[in-house]
């Protein structure tokens, strides 16, 4: 029996290696890979230094252009708020989630490419003070933006019809470290662009999210199923109405959701404000913006490995608490930044900030749970998140439209709003004694 165990341990990695080869699964991730591309791409790259190229010719219209891209994330997450619920009423009736990954994919691929071809067009005229090439632009941007995150309520939820109740944060992995890889194919298309032009990074990001996703289109298949008591599209909004008055009951949770709104108001603002902030501050150009980028998502990865061994140590509690120092301290340095090694320090030190957010507040939300209620209070918890992604967009852009005359002090004054959002975030969750659990 002890001669055959290594052997067993052999056979069991060959068998994970074979859950990851599968061609569904591979399918699926490669999703992960293709929606990456769109969200470091378009989201965070090459769109803002579009807007700020356009816009921005001198330290207040920097400002402004900074203002147009809080606001147009902000209302891209305002329709996303808005219609979720009523996308897990459709998976829930119908079963299908491909056939919306698809449709929706499809709408968000053919948006970014219309961003390429108004922003090419340099249609003559203005609409509300701004040219019509522009404003077009940006109406593509909210619509591939809104249609990018619906896709991805139904593809998070896939997961469930690949593997057990074990198998699932194993794949769950798989896909995230393919997502990764997509980060850097989908920055090859800064060879197309180099320090200008940024426009011309949208059709051929657009043409790998929808190459990348055909695996999915073509060889996972939807598993319908037919739900006996049917429910109206209203009923979404009604769940999350009914989550959010039983959760009251549950004193502790809904504490650390309000400091999660907070925490997660101060990541998501900085995600879509960094490119923008980094040329107005230090003068980045998009190539150092893109090692940045790399950095900081190497961070990412680092610090969502060790903050889970810090979390296993400490507690989800505690381990939030750090995670949220950690936010602090990147955000104050990148608010007082005054040359490019400091915004190094603050980009890598958020990365580890990102990444370990994720992994402390899912941890913790799991041991506040009760069994029965963890997947409404996970639900209401990724709701609570989108609509985080609202206020600090909105917050950051009314700031620099504001204080916009006083030049780069209107995008120091919006970094150093989020600090406020953290500490928020950090006082409301210190209410919490870290004994408590449901």
């Amino acid at each position: 029996m002890e001669l055959g165990r290594p052997a067993e341990k052999s056979k069991s990695k060959i068998g994970s290696l074979r859950l990851y080869f599968t061609l569904p699964i591979i399918s699926w991730a490669l999703y992960d890979f293709a929606n990456t591309i769109f969200s470091s791409n378009i989201n965070t790259i090459f769109w803002p230094f579009y807007i700020k190229e356009v816009v921005g010719s001198n330290e207040v219209l920097d400002q402004i252009a900074s203002t147009f891209i809080a606001y147009a994330n902000a209302l891209a997450s305002i329709f996303l708020v808005i219609f979720s619920p009523l996308f897990g009423v459709m998976i829930d009736r119908t079963g299908r989630k491909k056939k919306y990954i698809v449709i929706f994919t499809i709408f968000s691929v053919l948006a970014t490419c219309l961003m390429g071809v108004f922003a090419m067009s340099g249609l003559d005229g203005k609409i509300f003070g701004m040219p019509i090439f522009l404003a077009l632009v940006i109406l593509c941007f909210i619509i591939a933006k809104f249609f990018y995150h619906s896709s991805l309520v139904f593809y998070d939820s896939m997961i469930s019809d690949f593997g057990s109740k074990e198998e699932i944060p194993l794949i769950s992995g798989f896909g995230v470290a393919v997502g990764y890889l997509g980060t850097l194919v989908g920055l090859s298309v800064y060879l197309l662009v180099m320090d200008g032009d940024f426009h011309k990074a949208f059709i051929p990001s657009a043409i790998l999210f929808l190459i990348f996703s055909l695996p999915l289109f073509f060889f996972v298949k939807d598993k319908p199923k037919e739900v006996k008591q049917k429910t109206t599209f209203l009923s979404g909004y009604k769940e999350i109405y009914k989550t959010f008055k039983e959760m009251k009951s549950h004193k502790t949770i809904f504490t650390f959701m309000i400091a999660y709104f907070f925490l997660n108001d101060a990541i998501a603002t900085t995600i879509v404000m960094m490119a923008p902030y980094s040329q107005n501050i230090v003068g980045f150009t998009a190539g150092k913006f893109i090692l940045l980028y790399l950095v900081s998502t190497i961070s990412s990865i680092i610090g969502s490995f060790i903050f889970g061994y810090i979390t296993k140590a400490v507690g989800a509690n505690r381990a939030v608490k750090y995670v949220g120092v950690l936010l602090v301290i990147a955000l104050l340095i990148g608010t007082f930044a005054v040359n490019e090694l400091m915004f190094w320090i603050a980009g890598s030190m958020f990365g580890v900030a990102l990444g370990s957010m994720w992994v402390t507040t899912r941890t913790y939300i799991v041991e506040l749970s009760p069994v029965d209620k963890r997947g409404q209070f996970f639900g209401l918890f990724a709701f609570s998140g989108k609509v985080s992604s609202i206020i600090g967009p909105l917050l950051y852009g009314t700031i620099t439209l504001v204080f916009a005359e006083h030049g780069n002090l209107a995008s120091r004054l919006g970094m150093g709003s989020l600090i406020i959002l953290t500490l928020i975030g950090l006082i409301v969750h210190s209410r919490i004694k870290e004994t408590e659990a449901v």
